[in-house]
């Protein structure tokens, strides 16, 4: 599972929860504007800024707003090691 952290005016964000929807990928969301904790977390990874869509895996490695190819890369990477 996933997590995605968004603000509800990200039109990136909306974009990559759409085509996430239609994958059938699974992840939790978690609005910045609504966490403070979240939004420290998101600015840690970002070098001080709240970009969004900024996700982080079961791993605890993170993209800023990636492509779809490239969460369901990282999504099959994870599945390959953990069947390893």
């Amino acid at each position: 599972m996933l997590t995605m952290y968004t603000t509800p005016w990200c039109g990136y964000c909306h974009r990559l929860k759409s085509q996430m929807d239609r994958e059938g990928i699974a992840y939790n969301l978690v609005d910045i504007e609504q966490d403070p904790e979240a939004a420290d977390l998101v600015e840690q990874i970002n070098h001080g800024n709240q970009t969004v869509p900024t996700v982080v895996f079961a791993d605890g490695s993170a993209f800023t707003n990636p492509s779809l190819w490239m969460v369901k890369e990282k999504l099959s990477s994870l599945a390959a090691e953990t069947s390893a």
